[in-house]
Formats: structure tokens, sequence, C-alpha cells
């Protein structure tokens, strides 16, 4: 069947209640949105799949990433509606990424069974009580997703204000065929922390990520100097767009590279006006943020500062409890002169070297404590 594949993956995983947002627990070395749809991918051959992310984390996703990757929205339904604008295939299967665990027989009797909509459901086993009076449970259908649907007749279904809760709802809304199949307890919906307790979620890998910065700036009259996010007492600052601290920007390079996330002129470009002046320190913390709610853990880091002048020595220490504090991790600062050779050698400006580690946060550890 021609089947594009929509990963619902936007959200803001508040109700998860856990440093590490629900999309980026790692699954092996794997993101869990990116998890499910290479392990979807692996049960049917889709024409295409689209995953929708939150707009911070689009540039995140397509470093891990070849799927088409759109910004998300607030809601699910707008969020499905950015990424229906990407699909031309005949039918489309939309799955949110927190049903992580989606057996491969479900998957074949959605490709199977084709109508206007094609729904999994479960029945309730226990007594369903609606407005105080007890219903028939077996008139009850508990939904699930995915959801395969034809294509033209949910883009149509969704031109409208009202809110809908899946695929089926909005459809049915329109008048379409609808049509059941039997779904799975293993497509159990991850909602909190206490739901990973899933069969196919492997605890994360035990890799070790290292990554190196490298960054160089001249000195400025009149400006002040600023080491690691230490005052330096010197006549002169470095040049930048930023108040030029050339440790935290070869740090946040470190970090990011360890993470696989590019390096600090994409996240905090010197075209952009925010940042104009801004303290590297700031920078810094927006780094660790991310690092944190992607799922990452910082180890350790070392910082070679290579300069002729100022002499540094009586604030290695100070610059390196100062950014131990921050990253909450062992740091270690050395400073070398360049032996008068080159522009650092001809007291120009400083160059810094940083290597940093980093670790999959552990959440499957977490949850059995």
């Amino acid at each position: 069947m021609d089947v594009t594949l929509i990963v619902l993956s936007a959200g803001n995983s508040t109700r998860f209640s856990y440093p590490v947002k629900k999309q980026w627990i790692r699954i092996g070395n794997k993101p869990l949105w990116l998890y499910v749809a290479d392990r979807l991918n692996g049960f049917c051959r889709f024409a295409h799949t689209v995953i929708t992310a939150n707009k911070n984390d689009i540039r995140l996703y397509e470093k891990l990433s070849d799927y088409t990757i759109v910004a998300g929205a607030h809601e699910r339904q707008f969020s499905l509606k950015n990424a229906l604008k990407y699909v031309n295939t005949e039918y489309v299967m939309v799955t949110d990424v927190a049903r992580a665990c989606v057996p491969k027989d479900i998957i074949g009797e959605l490709i199977n069974n084709p109508a206007d909509c094609t729904v999994p459901y479960l029945k309730p086993v226990d007594t369903v009580v609606y407005q105080n009076s007890t219903i028939n449970r077996d008139e009850v259908k508990l939904i699930q997703t995915p959801q395969l649907s034809r294509t033209e007749i949910l883009k149509k279904a969704l031109q409208t204000d009202r809110l809908f809760t899946d695929e089926r709802a909005a459809i049915e809304a329109l008048g379409g065929e609808i049509r059941y199949i039997r779904g799975s307890e293993e497509s159990k919906k991850i909602t909190y922390f206490k739901d990973l307790n899933l069969p196919c979620l492997t605890p994360p890998s035990k890799d070790i990520l290292t990554g190196n910065g490298y960054d160089t700036h001249a000195f400025e009259e009149n400006k002040k100097m600023i080491l690691g996010g230490v005052e330096i007492d010197s006549p002169y600052g470095l040049k930048a767009h930023s108040d030029g601290d050339v440790v935290i920007h070869s740090l946040i390079d470190a970090l990011l590279g360890a993470a696989g996330f590019g390096d600090i002129g994409e996240f905090f470009p010197d075209t952009d006006e925010r940042y104009k002046g801004i303290s590297s320190v700031e920078l810094l913390k927006e780094v660790i943020n991310t690092l944190t709610y992607t799922g990452y853990e910082i180890i350790n880091a070392d910082i070679s500062i290579i300069a002729q002048k100022p002499k540094l020595k009586e604030y290695k220490t100070k610059i390196q409890r100062n950014l131990s504090n921050l990253l909450n991790a062992q740091v270690n600062v050395k400073a070398t002169t360049n032996e008068k050779m080159g522009f650092v050698g001809r007291g120009e400006g400083i160059a810094v070297i940083s290597t940093a580690t980093l670790k999959y946060k552990d959440w499957h550890e977490d949850y059995n404590r």
C-alpha cells in the first residue's frame, strides 16, 4: 500500500515528571522518537516518514535522523495538520510517540483492513460507570493508535476549528467509514514515568560520549576580560559578539560535540542581536538545560587555555570551581603559553581547547529504585 507514517512527538511531556522529556529517553542509544520511527519502519516499508517535533528541537532531530522533521504545535491536531502538508500518499498511518511498543501484527492488521479510518481498540475488563450509571462494557471501546486513514479524507476532516482527540473522531464527524480491529495491551500509552514498564523498552546504552571544542578570540581594548565566567584583572578583553568568554565557548562546542548537536554557532549565531554582549554563562546554562532534557548527563570536562598574556595562574582554580558548579561535574583547567609563537605567542589573543564527556541519563535505573 501507498502509506506514509506520521509520528507525533512534539508534546511538552509535563505529566511525565522526569528531567528528561519523554520523547528523549534513550532506548539503547536512540531517543524514543527515533526508536519508535525505526521500529515501525522495520515492520512495514512505508513510502515516507514524517515526525513532528517541538520547534526548538527540530535542528536536534535533524542531526540524528534522515526522516522528514516538521514543527509541531501546542495541540495534537495542529501538529498533525502540519505533518499532513508533507503527505501525498493515498493512506497515512498516524501514531503517537507515547505508543512505543505497538506489536508488528497490529501494523499488519491495519494495512490489511483499509477503510476511511481503521482503528485498533481494546475492550474494558472492569465495570464501566458513566455519570453514575453502569453501562454495558461490551459497547465500550478503548481507542488506541496508530490509526490508518485515507489521506484526502483525513485532511478534509481536519479543515475545522473543532478539536478531535484522534483521527477516527474527525473522520467519523465527516461521515466516513470507520473499521475497528482488536488492539493490544502492548500498545499501552506512556503518560507517566511509571508507565515505562513496557516489554520493548530496553535500558539506555552505557556508552561514554566524547566531544572536543576549540575557540580563539583576539584582544580588544577597554573591555572586561571574562574567562570561564570569572572576571580577569586586565586592561583589555576579548573581541566577540557576546562577552567574549573564549573558555566557555570552547566548552560549549565540546559539550555539543559529545551530544552530536553541532556547534555553538548553530545555537547562538553571531548574527542574532539577542546574543549581543550576552554573558556566556547564560549560553552555557541553556546548553546544559538542553542536554538535560534530551537525556544526557555531563561526566567531566578538561580545558586547556593557551595565552601568552595575561598570566592566569591565580585564576585557574576559580575558573575550575565556577565551571564545575555550573556543570555539576568534574572540571579540570590548565593554562599554558605558546612559547611566543604564532598569534597567541605575539600576544594578540587567546585560544582554548576543551574536551567533554557525556553519558545517557539512566531512566531504567531510576525506575527500579
